[in-house]
């Protein structure tokens, strides 16, 4: 799929179903709020640089992309997207890729249902 970048007034103009208004009265105290509900600490400033980089740990496990998409049970686009910058892993991805990084094997037979993770 082609990514295809747009400015704010061309995504304002389509109807995508988003209040607009309610986008713009969000405020900062908002933004606080649902950070805190979804556990993250908004004091701490995101760094991309602070994650685990997927393309990092798949070399180091000597995977190709394919083989590392399937372990992970993703699709192998959105392990690409995320190696190449366009998408940002979500913050269950990233403490999925330090769990694979500490442990992979284990991980792994966990996500495929294998029972030697529990050896």
């Amino acid at each position: 799929m082609a990514i295809v970048r747009r400015t704010l007034s061309e995504l304002r103009q389509r109807p995508l179903g988003v209040d607009w208004a309610k986008v713009d009265a969000t405020t900062e105290a908002d933004i606080e709020r649902h950070m805190i509900e979804d556990g993250e600490d908004p004091a701490v400033e995101y760094r991309l640089e602070d994650s685990i980089s997927p393309a990092v740990i798949r070399k180091r496990l000597g995977m190709s992309q394919p083989a590392f998409a399937d372990a992970l049970m993703i699709p192998v686009a959105t392990l690409r997207n995320w190696e190449q910058g366009r998408t940002v892993p979500d913050p269950a991805a990233r403490s999925l890729m330090r769990a694979v990084a500490a442990d992979a094997h284990q991980v792994f037979a966990l996500i495929h249902g294998r029972t030697e993770a529990a050896e």
